[in-house]
């Protein structure tokens, strides 16, 4: 709901409040963002209080000496005015001036959500969401500032953006344009951002924030595997399940720009858009510039219910098509198979394997097209290799289908190899910068797709090869940064870094929109696209080439501060695994990547027949608790212990928990270890039962001879032959409580191997071990019986 009233405008959602009021001379300042408040709640307690002159102050206005633009929390800022904070804007004009002074003129409320034509967005209907936007004028200058705002009541979200229109009869050079700009008064704030690179994705950083700047920003041409363009910033005492948090992130898939400022009196001024690195966008006279959706929320109870805000976001506002709100299939992915190197037999082989185990899909990776034996060649051609596939990628994939599984593809198609047919032909189609030598990134350049005949190019051969060969999902690759950022499609090279997403919105619309039954997996050497903007045409995103699944708990526990489970595609693979040489348990594998959309690559032939049923176990399991693990509620348990990371995922109507407990390194002779479980209903009762899992002889080494009547060679061939078939049960634990002890006291756990005596009732963990534990509610004739 928004409402405005003595010249106060207060957005309401279900469970917070903003507001801010147009001042007498005509600036938007900011009052309040927080919890609900009553709609006749005097604004007064709220407002930042300017009872004297600050030294050093310019006045706005001799009339009231105590008016400075720099000393105002504001909706939005000029240049040139005495505020000298960030601004959200910079425009030069032909004569050189950048003042600009922003004052309010209109405003009007708008059912629904406000669209721009070429970017997603966030979607709603007239009963969920209600918009609001005003009009900013700067008259001498003639550039107008429409300010956009949309509320999306049931999930606590307020989206932002922006247009910026010349009005003048004279061109501008708009060189700074924000999507949003807020300010607050500080909380003893601390920020979260997630960062990292390939292989190390969306690590969690804290940062005070101290007076000054600091800047979350992408130049790489994509949102990036460096700084996710999502952050936090949390008071002092904020944890996970306590205190007041604010999130921010951007429906964009390009260069992006958050600053969070700390001035000299205590405001915080948030600014998130499109990075004003290289960027320069001419306005003729009547033309207007759209910025990409800004959406923030806020929780008074913790960082779990902030992440939650977003997650329902995405789940109902972002994600759409036949793919919303749907349960992703467990899929098997043929890459760290096989690589470049198979054949249609041995794909048909793995396929049949994985359906013995209980995969819905088999994706084949890189390697089908033209000349593509290595990352050397091929990419840009979209003629199947006939030695690898002799019968052509129809018959493949019709054989696929025979199996009863679906079948996807891998495709690469914003890239070009030299040694390839399209570059031979058109070598005007990568980008390059004239007089310089072309920077490769895995021997590969990047396609233009500022260029109209390159999206052409794009669209018509994927969209080909998916309706022939009746493909039902879709790996789009991204290997690489952008760099000689040059399109001779292009007059002002400021506008291609924002051109080229454009074009790439305008692929993927053409491309999966006709085809709503494909599910797409962006993909982008794991996560440099994991963003807003790609959710809004992928269901899921690839979240890391990293299967490891210690370094997994870092980001996939990153991502989850803004992304739904559902996002995250999660792999499971052989150890030891190929981006840390970490050797993991194969439960552990599967216990963390069961926190995601599933799916498991490495060869199943080269598993023990031990292995391959445990595997089908698993597969079991996770299609039986598919919804609560994709769709439910996550919270992150608090980090009681260093070496602990706890999960859970409680189903939405509260009567179903799965909690993964995770020990990273272990400890000599461990103390007690606890499981709390936040969320379920207080009163109710429910039974509490580990998930259970296979040990594997040869992870005992030499400790067998202390559990076995005969000693025997631990690398001897009985008990490597006993390996292959046979596995030890781990412990099983079962509890029953409510779910007010669940969440205040929890359960005390049996103790874990601590040097010595092992038996049934011992949780056997070491390094990178885990547990997976079921809770259902349960009524008092249910009691007795123990779930399956």
């Amino acid at each position: 709901m928004i409402t405005f009233k003595d010249n106060v405008f207060r957005l309401s959602t279900k469970k917070t409040s903003y507001c801010f009021r147009i001042t007498p001379f005509g600036h938007l300042e900011h009052v309040y963002y927080g919890e609900k408040i009553d709609q006749d709640q005097d604004i007064l307690p709220f407002i930042h209080k300017r009872t004297a002159q600050l030294g050093s102050c310019v006045m706005y206005d001799e009339s009231d000496e105590t008016y400075s633009l720099d000393t105002l929390p504001l909706e939005w800022s000029g240049i040139g005015k005495g505020d000298y904070r960030l601004s959200p804007v910079e425009i030069k004009r032909p004569g050189g001036n950048y003042t600009t002074d922003f004052v309010y003129r209109s405003h009007r409320l708008l059912p629904g959500t406000i669209t721009f034509p070429g970017l997603p967005s966030g979607y709603g209907d007239e009963e969920g969401c209600t918009s609001l936007e005003i009009t900013l004028e700067d008259l001498t200058e003639k550039v107008k500032v429409l300010l956009c705002y949309t509320v999306f009541h049931e999930v606590d979200v307020i989206a932002r953006k922006t247009v910026i229109v010349n009005a003048g009869e004279t061109k501008l050079s708009l060189q700074k344009i924000m999507s949003l700009q807020l300010d607050l008064p500080n909380d003893d704030f601390k920020l979260l951002t997630f960062n990292g690179g390939w292989i190390k994705e969306a690590h969690k950083q804290i940062s005070p924030l101290g007076y000054g700047t600091i800047v979350n920003s992408s130049t790489t041409g994509d949102s990036s595997n460096i700084h996710n363009p999502g952050f936090l910033i949390g008071s002092a005492y904020t944890t996970e399940e306590t205190g007041r948090a604010y999130g921010f992130n951007l429906v964009y898939s390009g260069n992006h720009y958050g600053a969070i400022e700390r001035s000299n009196h205590d405001l915080v001024r948030i600014q998130l858009g499109i990075n004003p690195h290289c960027f320069e966008w001419v306005l003729e006279p009547g033309e207007r510039f759209c910025t990409p959706e800004a959406v923030m929320t806020f929780s008074g109870t913790g960082y779990n219910d902030l992440s939650n805000n977003f997650h329902r976001f995405i789940n109902h506002h972002i994600v759409r098509g036949n793919w919303k709100n749907r349960e992703r299939p467990v899929l098997l992915n043929n890459w760290e198979a096989n690589f470049f190197k198979f054949n249609q037999e041995k794909l048909l082989r793995l396929a049949r394997k994985g359906k013995e185990v209980g995969i819905e899909l088999f994706v084949l990776d890189d390697g089908w097209f033209g000349a593509r034996n290595s990352d050397k060649a091929g990419l840009g051609d979209y003629t199947v290799n006939k030695k690898k596939l002799p019968e052509g990628l129809k018959s493949y994939a019709k054989k696929i289908h025979e199996l009863d599984l679906l079948c996807g593809l891998w495709f690469e198609p914003e890239m070009v190899n030299y040694d390839s047919d399209l570059y031979r032909a058109h070598p005007e189609y990568a980008l390059t910068t004239p007089g310089k030598k072309p920077s490769l990134g895995r021997n590969q350049l990047v396609l233009d797709l500022c260029n109209p005949q390159v999206r052409d190019y794009i669209v018509e051969n994927v969209s080909r090869i998916l309706d022939e060969c009746e493909i039902d999902y879709v790996k789009w690759d991204y290997n690489r940064h952008i760099s000689d950022a040059l399109s001779t499609t292009l007059n002002n090279q400021g506008e291609f870094f924002h051109r080229y997403i454009l074009g790439l919105y305008e692929v993927l619309e053409r491309i999966f929109i006709p085809r709503p039954h494909i599910l797409f997996e962006s993909c982008s050497s794991g996560g440099n696209r994991f963003d807003l903007g790609m959710l809004c045409y992928s269901p899921q995103i690839w979240s890391s080439d990293d299967t490891d699944p210690i370094e997994r708990l870092k980001i996939q526990e990153g991502l989850s501060y803004l992304y739904p489970p559902s996002t995250m595609g999660a792999h499971v693979s052989a150890a030891p695994h190929q981006q840390t040489l970490r050797d993991t348990p194969l439960s552990t594998r599967f216990n963390v990547a069961a926190f995601g959309s599933l799916g498991y690559e490495l060869d199943l032939q080269q598993l023990s027949p031990v292995e391959r049923k445990e595997v089908k176990a698993q597969i079991s399991f996770y299609k039986r608790y598919r919804r609560t693990l994709q769709y439910g509620t996550f919270r992150r348990g608090e980090h009681y212990k260093d070496n602990k990371v706890i999960w859970h995922s409680l189903a939405v109507d509260q009567k179903e928990a799965i909690s993964g407990f995770f020990q990273t390194l272990a400890g000599a002779s461990e103390g007690f270890d606890r499981l709390r479980i936040p969320g379920l209903i207080p009163e109710s009762k429910y039974r509490v039962k580990t998930k259970a899992q296979r040990l594997f002889i040869k992870r005992f080494g030499g400790l067998v001879k202390h559990i076995m009547p005969v000693t025997l060679n631990p690398d001897g061939v009985i008990l490597r032959t006993a390996n292959r078939h046979y596995g030890l049960d781990d412990c099983v634990e079962e509890y029953t409580l409510t779910g007010a002890l669940l969440k205040d006291n929890g359960i005390l756990l049996n103790n874990q191997f601590v040097g010595s005596y092992i038996n049934e009732h011992v949780r056997i963990l070491g390094d990178f071990g885990s547990s997976l534990y079921v809770t259902r509610e349960v009524n008092d004739e249910e009691e007795l019986r123990s779930p399956e």
